[in-house]
């Protein structure tokens, strides 16, 4: 039987924008027994910039999870390093949830020991701190180094190739040669357009946290394996009728 996966971005976007967060997963890396499939929060803000954001995403990737899972999908992954509503999705949900920045935070401890995240801008500062405190993971952290551009969701980084990779290169030697990193992450799943031309450039290995998501959940659904209701019980009752207003 094939598996299907939603993959849910974490603020509204338009369909083209979908479409550049879909291509973040190369052809040949795509398999015929499992099939992805691109979803955006029905509300929310613009490019997750605060916590106020943040909070909203949560609520709305919470809906967009337990839709998902309605639908007769297999497992969800929230695409986006805010791991927007994780914690809730697995309470919700049985079938297997991914964190982005949680598998790819993980993947780094065990390419290296320290980390480093390259980042468009300071802004993003509070969700990476969000992830690492609650994973324990703060003493892994190499640095977070920002080239203070801000993030376009709708374009991602098309056509800002010529002013932005460079940048982004800049940034990753330093946290290499400066500040000790061993592993460097991109900061976001809108950046994913620069993998490659870092990846080329670079002694070190450079993770593209969206496809290292899609690949856990590949890897949890090949094991048979989800997260423990143990540590996500369920609730006794559930409210998704609240997001139509019932």
């Amino acid at each position: 039987m094939n598996k299907r996966i939603r993959m849910i971005v974490p603020v509204p976007v338009p369909e083209a924008a979908l479409a550049a967060f879909a291509s973040q997963i190369p052809e040949h890396l795509l398999r015929p027994d499992i099939s992805v499939e691109f979803a955006c929060a029905a509300r929310g803000g613009a490019t997750l910039d605060s916590s106020y954001e943040g909070t909203i995403a949560d609520a709305f990737c919470l809906e967009a999870g337990a839709r998902a899972e309605a639908e007769g999908f297999h497992a969800v992954c929230v695409n986006s390093m805010s791991d927007s509503g994780v914690a809730a999705l697995r309470s919700r949900l049985s079938i297997p949830v991914v964190g982005t920045a949680q598998a790819t935070y993980l993947l780094a401890c065990q390419l290296g020991r320290r980390f480093s995240i390259i980042s468009m801008w300071d802004r993003w500062r509070w969700l990476y701190e969000k992830v690492l405190v609650e994973q324990g993971l703060g003493d892994r952290l190499a640095s977070i180094r920002s080239i203070g551009v801000r993030p376009d969701t709708a374009e991602l980084l098309a056509g800002k190739e010529d002013s932005v990779f460079p940048l982004l290169l800049d940034a990753a030697r330093a946290a290499v040669e400066e500040d000790g990193a061993d592993v460097l992450i991109l900061g976001s799943t809108t950046m994913h357009q620069s993998h490659v031309f870092l990846k080329d450039r670079l002694a070190v290995p450079v993770l593209n946290p969206g496809l290292v998501a899609f690949k856990t959940c590949e890897m949890l659904l090949d094991l048979d394996l989800a997260h423990s209701k143990r540590r996500y019980p369920s609730p006794e009752r559930t409210a998704d009728g609240i997001f139509q207003g019932r």
